[in-house]
């Protein structure tokens, strides 16, 4: 996949703490679906950019997209 197929996104946990991730459109729907559906599944897993990490959903406090296109510079 290509730089660009990838979106930053943002997961914050209850208790604080938070990852940043870069991952395609599909996972970030896929981890959408998961959180909203509650379909009794507790880890969901996400093939980020460079690192695959696995997130125990009932510990999600939010997630953020980043809407805005990548930047060079200042």
């Amino acid at each position: 996949m290509s730089e660009q197929d990838y979106r930053r996104v943002e997961i914050g946990f209850v208790g604080g703490g938070g990852v940043s991730l870069r991952i395609s459109e599909a996972d970030y729907d896929a981890l959408r679906t998961a959180l909203t559906e509650g379909t009794g599944a507790k880890w969901h897993q996400l093939d980020a950019a460079d690192t695959t990490v696995t997130v125990d959903l009932s510990k999600v406090a939010f997630v953020r997209l980043d809407t805005e296109p990548g930047r060079v510079g200042f």
